[in-house]
């Protein structure tokens, strides 16, 4: 199977067609560097030429008032050149919970390509996933200074990025979904909480102060970023993940 990642050079896309090939697709990452621009449409009738599935992983410059218009602008160049192409299965990767905060403009952003998608001439599949264990750190940095790391109770079901790229690749690779599949980390912590485990591990004496108004977390409230019933659950924890990552960690 033709499998066009179009963000393939990123840390989902990356990981997925590593996982696609040795599965035994023809997996093809497509991105900028490559010569694909999803926002002006180069490049990509000739990445789409052949391909049964187009998996869509780009994301915005930022995550701020420009989102919408990017998702507008690159889903109607993806489902236009798709379904020129006959592609017969589109997938995108999505956030658990997006439609639940629409205080955050880039939420927003992402129900409207899932929209987008549901409404295309091209048999679809959304995945959407929880934060990624990778993220973490970019989110402490937002509301931290040199003494102090500022972080809301916000409740998250992090997962790592090999899970979400294993559970992309097996939808990729299967019948059209025509509808969303969700999966989850095997653990559920507040934000503030997620902070300190991850100063501790890293040796980090900063002090977390919990504060439900610091940083784009705030917006969420309750049970909005986590699981449902039904969510796919994956099996490595935050702390096992961080210790690979972190001195004396395998």
């Amino acid at each position: 199977m033709k499998i066009a990642v179009i963000g393939g050079t990123g840390l989902i896309g990356s990981r997925l067609v590593e996982i696609l090939v040795a599965r035994g697709h023809e997996a093809v990452p497509h991105a900028r560097s490559t010569g694909v621009d999803l926002l002006s449409g180069k490049g990509l009738p000739e990445a789409l030429t052949g391909a049964d599935v187009v998996v869509n992983l780009t994301k915005p410059p930022a995550f701020d008032q420009t989102s919408p218009a990017f998702f507008r602008t690159t889903m109607g160049n993806l489902l236009t050149a798709a379904g020129a192409a006959g592609a017969a299965h589109a997938v995108i990767l999505s956030i658990v919970g997006a439609d639940l905060v629409p205080g955050l403009v880039y939420y927003r952003a992402k129900v409207l390509q899932e929209e987008m998608l549901k409404a295309g001439p091209v048999p679809y599949s959304i995945v959407r996933a929880t934060q990624f264990f990778e993220f973490i750190g970019t989110v402490m940095s937002w509301t931290s200074d040199e003494h102090t790391v500022r972080l809301p109770a916000t409740r998250l079901q992090p997962i790592a990025a090999d899970d979400v790229a294993e559970a992309v690749a097996g939808v990729s690779a299967g019948a059209p979904v025509r509808g969303t599949r969700d999966i989850a980390g095997p653990e559920v912590f507040a934000l503030d909480e997620l902070g300190r485990i991850t100063l501790a591990a890293r040796g980090d004496h900063r002090a977390v102060v919990t504060d439900d108004r610091a940083g784009m977390y705030a917006a969420a409230s309750g049970d909005a970023l986590v699981a449902k019933d039904g969510a796919a659950i994956a099996k490595t924890t935050y702390r096992e993940w961080l210790a690979r990552r972190t001195p004396g960690g395998a």
